[in-house]
């Protein structure tokens, strides 16, 4: 009975929330397009509202999820440990990208000077090289596993 209720009431939330943002959403079809692109006024009066409206549902939306995620992963210790072992593991994956990185001067695309804050040295460099690397590091682990879970499903049929 409670599952049922409680059922209808996020229902009745979750049609409230597509109400406002439809409403929100036909404002700016009720205005003219080149009035929205030429009169500032009228721009911010139809769409800042939408604007902010969908920036606190993404926000509302990424804060529950992570409190869900972290009171489920409290009343589970199992999981709680598999996720540390997890993020570890990430953990020891960037050492591995930071120090395979490096922090040599960036180019413009003619190869003549060095774009602002492309410094050679630059922490900047450093990290940008980090992320290609944990990218590559990532993709190569991921294509691994695609290729066996390919193989495993061929040996298996």
């Amino acid at each position: 009975m409670f599952n049922m209720k409680s059922n209808k009431i996020l229902s009745i939330f979750i049609a409230a929330i597509a109400i406002i943002g439809g409403i929100l959403f036909i404002r700016i079809f009720m205005e003219d397009a080149e009035v929205i692109e030429t009169n500032v006024d009228v721009a911010n009066s139809v769409v800042s509202p939408l604007i902010y409206y969908s920036t606190w549902l993404f926000l509302a939306g990424v804060i529950i999820t992570v409190v869900l995620s972290l009171v489920s992963l409290v009343r589970n210790p199992e999981n709680l440990k598999k996720t540390l072992g997890g993020l570890a593991v990430l953990a020891v994956l960037l050492v591995i990208a930071y120090f395979l990185s490096d922090s040599n001067a960036v180019y413009d695309a003619n190869g003549i000077g060095v774009l602002p804050g492309g410094e050679e040295g630059s922490s900047t460099n450093h990290w940008v090289g980090t992320g290609i690397w944990y990218s590559v590091i990532l993709g190569v682990i991921a294509g691994g596993f695609f290729i066996w879970d390919l193989l495993k499903g061929l040996v298996k049929s």
